[in-house]
């Protein structure tokens, strides 16, 4: 299957370009057979049996549930790391550690997003830069936790990181106990969605320059719709994170694949952490 997900539609292995130990495959989306071999289609479609099929990862580099938790471990605490190291380097929001929290704030956002769509496009994926990606991202939330915390009070970081760490157990809860199938058509709906949602903050950062204020991240219903929308968006992409670890582990994986989902699984917890704290927000101003 080649994923719709940006960030697995590089995965040469996820993608049909390399086999998985012990499995009778099939041609997947009108993918000719070449040279009288089958042509390796989508995970979910491959049959037990028996076949010669080369370039297999050995036993011992396949990717597992466990190394995706290390991996995914690894890049949490990365992120975690900076944002209190940001936290505590900002001190008290006043009129001179302000230029500060904005400095942090726009150096962690730009450089994580830059190392976002490298990430997300990367062939080959890169440990060091998707712990660089963890790094700068953990810079962003730190000082967008700190101006928050310094705006609404009460509480608000802290009931935002336990609220995210609930929707991915429940998220999880759901996946498996429901058997819930990831298919195309939502792959594409979620992926466009996201994008979507990009690209009006983008433009809304860019209109905000000139004096103009669309209302996407205001405290209105507006900003709410907004935030509750792409806290959704967020719950959705998880669930594409967990269907490419299924069939990514089912499939025998190249063990380095764990780092992009590692990365796949990071940005979607930020994703939600972020909307979720916007909806505190609000709700805390009213």
């Amino acid at each position: 299957m080649k994923s719709t997900n940006p960030v697995f539609a590089r995965s040469e292995e996820f993608n049909g370009q390399s086999n998985a130990y012990g499995n009778q495959t099939y041609p997947g989306y009108g993918q000719a057979p070449q040279g009288g071999q089958p042509a390796y289609g989508d995970p979910s479609t491959w049959g037990t049996g028996v076949s010669n099929m080369p370039d297999v990862a050995a036993p011992e580099r396949r990717m597992t549930i466990d190394s995706v938790v290390q991996k995914t471990a690894i890049s949490l605490a990365v992120v975690m790391a900076t944002a209190f190291a940001t936290w505590w380097y900002i001190g008290d929001v006043n009129e001179v550690t302000a230029s500060r929290l904005y400095s942090a704030l726009m150096i962690g956002s730009l450089g994580a997003f830059a190392l976002s769509m490298v990430n997300s496009f990367k062939r080959v994926i890169s440990p060091a830069l998707v712990v660089a990606f963890a790094a700068l991202e953990g810079v962003a939330l730190g000082a967008l936790s700190k101006y928050f915390d310094a705006s609404f009070g009460d509480g608000i970081v802290t009931n935002a990181v336990f609220g995210t760490f609930a929707a991915f157990a429940g998220t999880l809860a759901a996946y498996k106990f429901f058997d819930i199938q990831v298919g195309d058509k939502f792959r594409r709906g979620v992926i466009a969605g996201m994008f979507g949602m990009v690209g009006l903050g983008l433009l809304s950062l860019v209109l905000s320059f000139a004096g103009i204020d669309l209302g996407f991240f205001g405290t209105g219903a507006l900003g709410l719709l907004f935030a509750v929308v792409g806290l959704v968006l967020g719950v959705f992409m998880l669930m594409l994170d967990f269907d490419f670890v299924e069939k990514g582990v089912a499939a025998g994986l190249d063990e380095r694949e764990s780092w992009r989902a590692a990365f796949g699984l990071t940005v979607s917890l930020v994703w939600i952490y972020t909307n979720l704290l916007r909806i505190l927000a609000i709700f805390s101003s009213d």
